[in-house]
């Protein structure tokens, strides 16, 4: 399958664009999401990341974030349409990006996508996603990426692994700082 979902940069610092263009049509891009206003995630001593995992249910447009056997949040989300599917399997957040341009597809799929939020890439370029150019959760809507509400992601962003430190806009995984568990199923 086509990975669509590829960041333009690694940085994770928004840019000072107006406008996006999403199935050929024209949206503004809200102006919050220029604004890099980075909140510092924490890490409780003892507080184990790895009982923390996401499940997205693709049969139901569902995502459920676990600590442990507990439920930490719900949300209904659009993953992939039948020719660009999110990828199924077990996954583990590999890059945390506050903002990136996206932009793929072609003819009246075309996309062009700044400063999309809280962007948690778990696939090489499939992710978890904050959306502002539509508000069509409960069905499959994207190009293979996990398109969330933007408050969503961004409590996502904030709770998931790697931690970031503090002010920065970015963070990679690694086995200091590991990423959250993505399971993905039908």
């Amino acid at each position: 399958s086509q990975e669509t979902c590829v960041p333009s940069d690694y940085t994770g610092e928004a840019t000072s664009e107006q406008f996006a263009l999403f199935e050929g049509s024209t949206i503004p891009v809200p102006a919050a999401l220029h604004a890099q206003k980075e909140k510092q995630q924490t890490s409780v001593l003892g507080e184990s990341a790895d009982s923390r995992w996401i499940e997205v249910d693709l049969s139901e447009q569902k995502l459920r974030a676990w600590d442990g056997s507990e439920l930490f949040l719900e949300t209904l989300v659009s993953t992939g349409l039948p020719w660009s599917p999110t990828p199924t399997g077990e996954f583990r957040i590999w890059i945390k990006l506050r903002a990136t341009k996206m932009e793929g597809g072609s003819g009246k799929y075309y996309y062009y996508l700044p400063n999309v939020p809280y962007v948690m890439y778990f696939n090489k370029g499939y992710g978890l996603h904050g959306t502002y150019w539509h508000n069509d959760f409960g069905k499959p809507h994207s190009h293979g990426c996990v398109n969330l509400p933007t408050p969503v992601a961004e409590r996502l962003y904030y709770w998931v692994g790697p931690v970031l430190s503090d002010g920065k806009g970015s963070t990679r995984s690694s086995p200091e700082n590991p990423g959250t568990k993505v399971v993905v199923h039908e």
